[in-house]
């Protein structure tokens, strides 16, 4: 089996070099990058499974670089993973707004790190070895045949709310965006309401649980496990 490749794009050195060293002796193949611009070539010519960003860099900040990441195509579905000094609410909301799956607030402690990226790829191949059939905790999604179990209790859901819950358990890393939602689930051809997103989140909670999907508020919402 090929080792999982990562990009780390940090423009300090020594985080840098911490981070390859610790990531290597886990097994993993390490690329780096010390700016934005040159992180997103590499991104292009590797396509790693996992890309760790620092926010604030020079010339190009990791939030403009995240949203170049996303841009390209072959990227749009890469874990990206934030790293900074900054830990404020709107630094985070800015991270995830940008495209990230997730954002880790430094200091880095390697240990736990590599822990957050296991946990994170492991996930991604679980979702990607299974693709007509999704186990997320307790909640099992059979795509063929629109059937939701949870708990041992059956949902046959209508057609836009399984797709709507087939989409968020796709990637539980993710905070999904309500125009991503509305594009993959309803399509760019058919106009709906505002609301028909909400409506639809409050069927699917109230057959799951309140507690089952998360809203970020102004940016979107994200199946909870």
């Amino acid at each position: 089996m090929n080792p999982k490749k990562i990009l780390l794009i940090d423009d300090e050195q020594d985080i840098l070099e911490i981070l390859s060293y610790n990531l290597e002796k886990e097994g993993y193949q390490v690329f780096t990058a010390d700016n934005g611009n040159d992180g997103i070539e590499k991104a292009k010519e590797i396509l790693p499974d996992l890309i760790l960003l620092d926010v604030m860099m020079p010339e190009k900040d990791g939030i403009e670089t995240c949203q170049d990441l996303r841009k390209v195509k072959e990227l749009q579905k890469t874990l990206i993973v934030f790293l900074s000094a900054r830990g404020e609410e709107f630094s985070q909301l800015a991270g995830y707004q940008a495209g990230a799956n997730d954002y880790v607030v430094k200091v880095i402690k390697p240990k736990i790190l590599i822990s957050k990226i296991n946990a994170l790829l492991q996930l991604t191949n679980q979702v990607e070895d299974s693709v007509k059939i999704l186990e997320i905790g307790d909640l099992v999604i059979d795509k063929d045949n629109f059937r939701v179990t949870k708990n041992g209790q059956v949902f046959l859901l209508p057609k836009k709310e399984f797709d709507l819950l087939y989409l968020l358990a796709s990637n539980t890393q993710k905070v999904f965006k309500r125009e991503e939602i509305l594009e993959k689930v309803w399509g760019n051809d058919v106009i709906v309401g505002e609301r028909t997103i909400d409506v639809h989140i409050r069927r699917l909670r109230e057959k799951l649980g309140d507690s089952s999907i998360q809203t970020l508020k102004g940016i979107g919402y994200k199946l909870v496990v």
